[in-house]
């Protein structure tokens, strides 16, 4: 086993790409992507006026329901994504911790490869800096961690409604100036 994994001894790298080589992947935890209020209440407004045509249709014409819909609670928590802290020890000799958000191949890292990072300062300057990708200089490969964010979380339905509901509420504006 390392005897530099000694806490005192890690340091958080300021430059934006560190090579090195891999010394161990920590175990995960979640963390959750922050949700603004003013961006969900524009996406469900507009939303909401794409669903007044098929609530009329509806009320006349007595259809089924339609399919369950997310409630308010749902859509302001976040989604969340894995962080997992990494150890390499960078070409100076340095024990440095960074943080991989997001999923990558179970078998795309192993303990002593060879890496090159991207790295990224986040916005808590306490954190590590987080990898935006890695070049694996052992097996060739080219890995860039995904993680989720606000537009995967509300999902392309609610936000094909919401994009429909702005062109419905565009032309009823353009008709009534025109008229």
């Amino acid at each position: 086993m390392d005897s530099g994994l000694d806490t005192r001894r890690i340091v958080h790298p300021t430059e934006r790409i560190v090579t090195g080589r891999l010394v161990r992947l920590l175990d995960g935890y979640t963390r959750e992507v922050r949700i603004g209020q003013p961006v969900l209440v524009a996406v469900l407004t507009a939303a909401a006026f794409a669903r007044l045509p098929a609530l009329l249709l509806r009320s006349i014409f007595s259809f089924g329901g339609g399919g369950t819909r997310r409630r308010w609670k749902e859509l302001k928590q976040g989604p969340e994504y894995l962080v997992t802290p990494v150890r390499l020890r960078n070409t100076a000799g340095q024990l440095c911790e960074v943080e991989l958000h997001g999923h990558l191949p179970q078998s795309a890292l192993h303990p002593a490869d060879q890496v090159q990072l991207t790295l990224r300062p986040q916005r808590d300057p306490e954190l590590p800096p987080r990898i935006e990708r890695i070049v694996n200089l052992t097996t060739g490969q080219l890995l860039t961690p995904r993680t989720a964010t606000l537009w995967s979380h509300l999902g392309p339905p609610l936000l094909l409604q919401a994009f429909l509901g702005t062109l419905l509420l565009a032309g009823v504006v353009a008709c009534s100036a025109l008229t």
